[in-house]
């Protein structure tokens, strides 16, 4: 009898330990309402299903933890547990996200997806290496110049104060040495600078700045794709290493289809944002073929600046080596057809 008592006691104490839910506290800068939050709201939901409840997540929109970079900091601390967040707050964790704020370097997302096959396990190991789980990534769509006054030559930027995400002081350097007026600013604070005059030129998604706004006050649009906006999920591996074994596996899982689902359609939404922007009353200008030639030439002189802030240097050349290999393979079978 006192054994079984026992064991009573025992199963008592252990049962509600193992029962005990995992609530995971996300921030993002995406807007409450908006594609992308409804998004995590559906990750969310699916994790808690595959686990039975014993992970849930809670949701922080809108940038109300703060910036990129206060979240990174707020999750080191134990204050919130994960982010979906862009590659600046990526970079953060693994430089080797710079890649992905190289301009003209991207062309099309058939690139996009050859290039980051070839270097996904670095790209994840790194961020693992700083103590967190990237699970999934998501690529938000392209990023254009959005600027008060018409431009079509890269010296009529030089005209303009330019959005630079605070913190980012070697992009800011390298924008100072081509003869451009960079300003410092929290993502959170673009549409305030943008209101006070403060900034005038933003490099950013079209759907981004239809949510934001941005639009009204900057109603230029320069039809060149400067850029790719891409992120993803990630979750302090504290956190993660305390779930199960089964049910880290289930996340992992949903997570990836998730990246497969929402990289063939969110991502492609970009004309419908302009489109809507058009009839709101934004400029959108196109270029000629030797306009944008010399967008791209102009911009690879800086090339050799933007190497130097890799911490793996070498990183740079072997993306370059890749797109030619991308090139080649699509040349060769075109040539096959």
């Amino acid at each position: 009898m006192r054994r079984i008592v026992i064991l009573i006691i025992f199963f008592g104490f252990i049962l509600p330990l193992s029962a005990k839910n995992t609530v995971i506290k996300l921030a993002t800068l995406a807007p409450d309402g908006s594609e992308w939050y409804y998004m995590l709201v559906d990750l969310g939901q699916q994790w808690e299903n595959a686990t039975d409840g014993r992970v849930k997540l809670r949701i922080y929109p809108g940038g109300v933890i703060g910036d990129e970079r206060d979240m990174i900091r707020k999750m080191r601390i134990g204050q919130i547990h994960g982010a979906a967040i862009t590659a600046e707050g990526l970079s953060e964790l693994n430089p080797d996200f710079y890649i992905f704020f190289v301009p003209l370097l991207f062309e099309n997302y058939d690139e996009v997806d050859y290039i980051r096959s070839e270097l996904r396990d670095g790209l994840i190991n790194g961020i693992r290496g700083s103590g967190f789980e990237l699970l999934m990534f998501n690529d938000v769509g392209w990023v254009y110049w959005f600027t008060t006054l018409s431009m079509t030559h890269p010296e009529q930027l030089k005209n303009h104060k330019i959005f630079n995400w605070a913190g980012d002081y070697k992009f800011s350097e390298i924008w100072k040495k081509a003869g451009y007026q960079a300003v410092p600013l929290a993502s959170i604070d673009i549409l305030p600078g943008l209101q006070t005059g403060l900034i005038d030129a933003v490099s950013t998604n079209p759907q981004f700045a239809l949510v934001q706004q941005m639009f009204g006050i900057s109603k230029n649009m320069l039809d060149l794709k400067w850029g790719l906006l891409t992120g993803g999920v990630i979750l302090d591996s504290k956190i993660f290493n305390k779930m199960s074994s089964n049910d880290r596996e289930s996340i992992i899982n949903i997570s990836r289809e998730f990246e497969k689902k929402y990289q063939t359609t969110m991502r492609y939404n970009d004309g419908k944002a302009i489109e809507v922007m058009k009839e709101l009353g934004l400029t959108v200008n196109t270029l000629t073929s030797e306009e944008e030639t010399y967008w791209r030439s102009y911009v690879e002189n800086w090339y050799p600046d933007i190497q130097n802030i890799f911490k793996n240097q070498d990183l740079f050349d072997k993306i370059v080596e890749i797109k030619e290999s991308y090139k080649k393979k699509i040349a060769d079978t075109n040539d096959s057809e």
